[in-house]
């Protein structure tokens, strides 16, 4: 077996399909399709279903993708400690975070982080999909869910409050839900779960109800629905920190305060591959994060 080969292996399924990779590698399609039949054949064993659209390791074709992403890592390290000998800290860190926590709370500490190491590249993604980290090439995803995927290494950033809020005329003019079932038949304003139908938990001493929604308006975009609640279109069911602004200045007001009331999950994650080498500007980075995320935690518990 052959670092080459090991190589060959990890730019396929980083890249998804034989297409792709052979554009990452510079050569053609059928180079990869023989060399990659070559390194099976020595093997002994196949190491990659093909689909039409993608290509997917068997196990021991993951294994050995394990086993190249350590060899890879290693000599990245090895590279970088001798790039950076002497000189500010580089590199290049590739972020997925949600599109309302991102711009209305992690922006802020991004921008502190480049004015710290304006040396860094940040590469950031605002989306609210969980990604296949393995594929789509993300160092690390911020996304909010119930329980983490095993197979990721995941870092509480700190729980997730919605609220049920309106802005101050529709309140007068409509009234608010007094009781969790009040939600039902209210002109909602949230996000949604693609492929599934709408449903807002809620949580009081220790018990667990579930309500079924029939909202008014429905986006991903978290800014667009802050908008919408300031409109007065309807009750709005989001995070917390997307109208936090406005109840502390008194245009929008909440309702259902007793509860605890949750769509994508109760906690912010923190996402990686557990094997993939981090270089140290990714190393920095997610700690920077951890540290702005705990920060902010103990503030809002304090408050």
């Amino acid at each position: 077996m052959e670092l080459a080969d090991l190589t060959l292996l990890v730019e396929i399924l980083d890249a998804g399909n034989l297409s792709e990779a052979a554009r990452r590698l510079k050569m053609s399609r059928a180079n990869v399709s023989y060399h990659l039949i070559q390194f099976e054949k020595s093997i002994g064993m196949q190491l990659i279903r093909r689909t039409t659209r993608r290509v997917e390791p068997t196990e021991i074709g993951m294994q050995l993708y394990e086993h190249g992403k350590t060899v890879q890592g290693a000599l990245l390290a090895a590279q970088e400690s001798v790039s950076t000998l002497g000189e500010r800290l580089q590199g290049r860190v590739r972020l997925s975070v949600p599109s309302g926590y991102g711009q209305l709370v992690m922006s802020e500490w991004l921008i502190a982080f480049k004015r710290k190491y304006p040396d860094i590249v940040l590469d950031v993604m605002f989306e609210n999909r969980v990604e296949d980290l393995l594929r789509d090439e993300v160092d690390i995803a911020v996304r909010v869910m119930p329980e983490p995927p095993p197979s990721l290494v995941a870092r509480d950033m700190g729980p997730v409050h919605y609220v049920a809020c309106a802005a101050v005329s529709f309140a007068k003019e409509r009234g608010m839900p007094t009781q969790l079932e009040d939600l039902r038949v209210a002109p909602v304003i949230t996000s949604t779960v693609i492929g599934k139908q709408l449903r807002v938990s809620a949580y009081l001493d220790q018990e667990r109800y579930e309500v079924l929604l029939e909202p008014t308006l429905i986006s991903e975009n978290f800014l667009f629905l802050r908008e919408a609640v300031l409109a007065g279109l309807g009750v709005g069911i989001v995070p917390e920190y997307v109208v936090a602004d406005d109840v502390r200045q008194g245009t929008v007001v909440t309702t259902l305060d007793q509860w605890r009331l949750s769509i994508f999950g109760t906690n912010m994650y923190m996402l990686y591959m557990p094997n993939r080498h981090h270089t140290r500007a990714t190393s920095i980075f997610i700690e920077f994060i951890l540290d702005a995320a705990h920060n902010r935690q103990q503030n809002v518990t304090a408050a």
